[in-house]
């Protein structure tokens, strides 16, 4: 059976531990260009569902995938699992590629790299030249 939703091997999920999590939709479409696709994407960060696993400290949602920042409050695979359904459910069809990429985060400079990493990547990606005219990203450090 094939188990693409878990963690490599070798790997474990460590609570309380930070980690920057990549998930990119199926053959890479850009499902996120859509209004209502971006924000439904937006909105599941904080589903109840997810939230009591991961809690949220920074995401953005690119055309064809997603970076998220959290702060493990259970089973990663589990959170990123439930993430990645709530999405598919309420856009009302599969949308990710299996899997997804995972880097623990160890110390807090790191941590904040990584949140400017993640809300950068909407500038980088040239769609727009200033971050507060892109809007689905978001950080606790606001």
């Amino acid at each position: 059976m094939k188990k693409s939703h878990m963690l490599r091997q070798g790997r474990h999920s460590i609570p309380n531990a930070h980690y920057l999590v990549t998930a990119a939709t199926q053959r890479r479409q850009p499902v996120f260009t859509n209004f209502n696709n971006a924000c439904c994407a937006s909105r599941h960060f904080y589903h109840p569902r997810v939230s009591e696993l991961a809690t949220t400290f920074a995401f953005v949602v690119m055309p064809d995938h997603i970076h998220w920042l959290i702060q493990l409050n259970g089973d990663l695979s589990e959170a990123v699992r439930r993430y990645k359904t709530y999405v598919s459910l309420s856009i009302g069809r599969r949308i990710w590629q299996d899997g997804f990429h995972d880097r623990m985060i160890k110390d807090e400079t790191s941590l904040k790299a990584a949140a400017r990493y993640i809300v950068a990547n909407p500038l980088r990606a040239n769609l727009v030249k200033d971050i507060g005219k892109y809007g689905y990203w978001n950080a606790v450090w606001l």
